[in-house]
């Protein structure tokens, strides 16, 4: 069994910073693709960023600028550093990653979601 445990949620001022991290963890051979998406109020869920195992990263334009994503494949890690955050920030954040749990076994797994507020 695989679990994603994500962290660094909170309330942030316009302008402020927050950092995000998903750890994976269980039964992992090797890691693909990872990634952030979210889900506002009365929104579907959009990607925010995304980057290969090999380190190439995409980003929404909506974030490009602000956002990084990154990884530590030797902890099975995915961050996503968030500086300048608007309220349109504001969402459930969800990490997302493309696990093979054996070598012919690929799923993908979901985390909890963590909320994000960017308010006054």
């Amino acid at each position: 069994q695989v679990q994603l445990v994500e962290s660094g949620g909170g309330l942030v001022q316009p302008g402020g910073s927050l950092r995000l991290s998903c750890a994976a963890s269980g039964s992992i051979f090797s890691i693909n693709g990872m990634g952030w998406y979210r889900q506002g109020p009365g929104k579907q869920r959009e990607l925010v960023a995304a980057i290969t195992s090999g380190g190439s990263t995409n980003y929404a334009d909506s974030v490009k600028g602000r956002f990084t994503i990154s990884r530590d494949n030797a902890k099975n890690t995915v961050y996503l550093q968030m500086n300048s955050l608007k309220p349109e920030d504001t969402a459930v954040y969800y990490c997302h990653a493309d696990i093979y749990s054996s070598s012919w076994r690929r799923d993908d797994y979901w985390g909890q979601g963590t909320q994000v507020t960017v308010s006054s």
